[in-house]
């Protein structure tokens, strides 16, 4: 009897943990509200499902508790409690991957009018690329890194050669504006992950990941590495910076080009120009 009371009392104090906790997720700052839909509905359903399971269990050990005289039943199978098992386990696993596979689609079909950035981890620190004036950015080879060009751009392909890079420094992003984020790591695999714009994905050396959204607030927002990447992991921090599109702009004409940072500030100039005639 006790334990029957025991596992009716867990059920109930983990859906009130659950519902009254002050523990949450941080304000959404990003398009991705169907991301909290679907944590959402998973958590009705798993909850549903371990509230049912426990409740279940605790009304097998009162019910079949031993009593004198009483002898267990032996039943090897039972077809019919098996099928609707399966079929109630088939609906509860469809209901959490199907919505999980619509968001899935959104998240890799990146609009047409967003903006490319890139970031690139490494142990420890962050570094981002924007495009510049020219609206591209210029290919890059982890071969090329150096301390001169961090970030390994090609210094013969002039579409780099405008591109803002920043090292070891905060992103600026304008709000309300789609961006697609490329994603690099030249040592082991990191994640960049806002909290507050739900998305994230791993950065896998050698390989160029993605994801796309849009910030929707204006704020200061934590950059974290989500994928443990060695002893200074937790110390892997920047910022994201979300402003009115003006002072994003005001920024970004503060900022150094990768033809300035090499010292080939005339070829810059040139690819401008050819690009304006």
């Amino acid at each position: 009897m006790a334990v029957a009371i025991l596992l009716l009392l867990i059920a109930i104090a983990s859906v009130l943990f659950h519902l009254l906790s002050p523990w949450w997720w941080t304000p959404l700052a990003s398009n991705w509200h169907y991301i909290d839909d679907t944590i959402t509905l998973t958590f009705w359903i798993t909850g549903a499902v371990f509230s049912a399971v426990v409740v279940f269990m605790a009304y097998c050990v009162f019910r079949f508790r031993h009593k004198e005289g009483r002898r267990a039943d032996y039943n090897p199978e039972n077809k019919k409690l098996e099928g609707w098992l399966t079929i109630a386990t088939a609906v509860g696993v469809a209901a959490m991957l199907a919505p999980g596979l619509v968001v899935w689609h959104q998240f890799v079909t990146v609009p047409a009018d967003a903006t490319e950035i890139e970031v690139m981890g490494q142990q420890w620190m962050w570094s981002y690329r924007l495009p510049g004036k020219d609206g591209r950015l210029g290919t890059s080879d982890a071969r090329k890194i150096s301390a001169e060009n961090p970030m390994g751009l090609s210094p013969n392909d002039p579409n780099g050669q405008d591109d803002i890079v920043i090292q070891n420094d905060d992103l600026h992003l304008p709000v309300g504006k789609p961006v697609k984020v490329l994603l690099r790591s030249i040592d082991v695999l990191h994640d960049f992950y806002v909290p507050e714009f739900r998305a994230k994905m791993d950065m896998i050396p050698g390989s160029v990941t993605y994801y796309w959204f849009t910030p929707t607030r204006a704020g200061t927002f934590d950059v974290l590495c989500a994928e443990l990447c060695g002893s200074a992991h937790a110390q892997m921090r920047s910022k994201v910076i979300v402003e009115e599109e003006k002072d994003y702009h005001a920024w970004l004409e503060k900022q150094r080009t990768f033809a300035e940072l090499s010292g080939q500030p005339n070829v810059a100039k040139a690819a401008y120009k050819t690009k304006s005639e």
